[in-house]
């Protein structure tokens, strides 16, 4: 039987239709004093203010259609039940499991693995080879094996244990390892190799220029003690030197950008102890059982997976800026980045057909207030259509005498400005109130002009605590789930990111001298041949 595309369905050309009616931000908050109160959610200590996206109780109304019309119930349901729902894969979908309250006994076995390798590092019972303690651990991954340790890692810094620093290291250019091992002592330093297969280009080559560094300071024999590995392929973890009781496993069912609940936040669990990985466990088990049980009309990740669709596919939008005010969070943009892009950037659905419309926009952002001294002034004046998470918390985690009312205060003022605006006829009374002459206000007035109308979506967290942390990524990872649902796509497999791997192994050798450039474009011929020849300068 045909299947109906997605773009011709009823619950699609509906929200079509509303999306031609013109919605001004400013003109809904004066005629609706009630907005905010009619549309926020709060749950478990977090808001999401959505009041200031450009929709009504029409448009939600359609939304939640659409959510049905995805049988986006269903498919919640065969992921929790094990089913192979990444179809191209042949896998399950499983990473909720890995912070269930009562895991299954696989996962209980690693993260009780976890927890006595993270007390024997504090409390020094397991030191170097040359008996000093761990002063520094370097997580060496890349993709999801250093994004979301790295951003939690960096977020939850007011946790951190006293004496010990973790260090990430993911770049295939020799300076990201090169500076960061230039600041330890060998003796004292701890890697952690991440790595599904042990074999991923980027991670294998910085873990074996460590291992030099290990060996040529210490002998051979302190591999061992220096080395741990979050791995499943334990043959080539011990052809390495690892010890393969020091390897962390984790599972197929497992996806790379959904893997920082599992040995992979093995980095994340040194950093704040134990105990306190567990508190951030435990958000995310909280998030995910309001996600499977509340109706979408309070639900906070359905919320936000519609106010995304409504923006990109009916507004056209083309990017989302996610704008954390906590300093705590600058690795939230990028870590979100590859979540949402890498899942739900693909144009076929999951029977191989196309799409029909645009899926995962681009994701990107700055911690505020360094955001507003950068990009800020085109979103006000720039013309485009981009609409903005802001994540703000209700306690600082650092908290310094005046400064984290103005930092909520620059929050909110943002996401007011946005969907306010500024007219000529206000430019033009506020600098004649200035005392400013007409014939300057003439001049300068249309450049004071702020269009408004961009909507936004504010995040008020009560902290930013482990358990938050936890509750937030959660938030995002079944918003992105939705969404490629809503979208007819395998949020999870990434076969675009395995081409241009497949292009750098034929070119490595022809840059090595090893096999010569033949059947390359030109372009390509000419870069390889530049880099060989060298190029003079004048």
């Amino acid at each position: 039987m045909a299947v109906t595309p997605l773009i011709e369905t009823p619950a699609w050309r509906a929200l079509a239709a509303l999306a031609g009616h013109s919605l001004r931000l400013r003109e809904l908050f004066a005629t609706d004093p009630q907005r905010f109160s009619r549309f926020s959610l709060a749950h478990d200590g977090v808001l999401l203010d959505y009041s200031k996206q450009r929709v009504t109780s029409e448009v939600m109304a359609a939304l939640h259609v659409l959510w049905e019309s995805a049988d986006v119930p269903d498919w919640i349901a065969r992921m929790r039940a094990g089913e192979t729902i990444n179809q191209s894969e042949g896998r399950a979908v499983l990473h909720f499991a890995l912070r269930e309250p009562n895991p299954r006994a696989e996962v209980r076995a690693v993260l009780d693995k976890m927890q006595r390798f993270c007390d024997d590092v504090h409390s020094g019972r397991w030191r170097g080879s040359a008996g000093s303690t761990i002063s520094d651990v370097v997580n060496i991954g890349i993709g999801g094996s250093d994004l979301g340790p790295k951003m939690a890692t960096q977020a939850l810094a007011a946790y951190h244990q006293p004496d010990l620093r973790v260090h990430y290291v993911s770049n295939l250019d020799a300076a990201h390892l090169a500076t960061t091992l230039a600041q330890l002592d060998p003796r004292s330093t701890l890697f952690v190799i991440a790595s599904k297969t042990f074999t991923t280009q980027e991670t294998m080559t910085n873990a074996r220029s460590a291992r030099d560094w290990i060996v040529a300071a210490l002998g051979e024999a302190a591999v061992a003690r220096h080395f741990v590995a979050v791995s499943t392929n334990l043959a080539a973890v011990a052809k390495f030197g690892i010890d393969p009781a020091n390897a962390f496993e984790f599972w197929d069912w497992v996806g790379g950008r959904f893997s920082l609940w599992s040995a992979i936040g093995l980095p994340l669990a040194l950093a704040i102890g134990f105990a306190n990985f567990e508190g951030f466990l435990a958000g995310g088990a909280a998030m995910d059982r309001h996600f499977f049980n509340t109706p979408p009309e309070q639900n906070l990740p359905a919320t936000l997976a519609l106010l995304g669709i409504w923006n990109i596919d009916f507004l056209s939008a083309s990017t989302q800026a996610v704008l954390p005010y906590s300093q705590s969070l600058e690795h939230l943009p990028r870590y979100l980045q590859q979540l949402e892009m890498e899942s739900n950037g693909k144009q076929i659905d999951r029977a191989g057909y196309p799409v029909g419309c645009p899926t995962a926009p681009i994701v990107w952002g700055e911690a505020g207030t360094n955001g507003q001294h950068a990009f800020y002034q085109l979103i006000h004046q720039g013309g485009r259509l981009i609409p903005c998470d802001f994540i703000a918390l209700r306690q600082a985690d650092f908290d310094l005498p005046g400064h984290h009312d103005a930092l909520l205060a620059n929050c909110f003022a943002q996401s007011e400005a946005l969907m306010r605006g500024k007219t000529l006829d206000e430019v033009c009374a506020e600098l004649a109130a200035a005392g400013m002459a007409a014939d300057k206000i003439q001049r300068l007035a249309p450049f004071k002009v702020f269009p408004g109308n961009q909507p936004s979506t504010t995040l008020l967290l009560d902290r930013l605590d482990p358990y938050a942390l936890g509750q937030l990524v959660s938030l995002y990872e079944h918003k992105t789930f939705v969404q490629g649902l809503i979208w007819r796509i395998n949020s999870f497999d990434q076969w675009g990111v395995e081409y241009g791997k497949q292009l750098a192994v034929r070119l490595l050798p022809i840059l090595e001298g090893k096999q010569p450039a033949t059947d390359l474009d030109s372009s390509t011929a000419g870069l390889i041949a530049a880099c060989k020849t060298g190029a003079s300068r004048n």
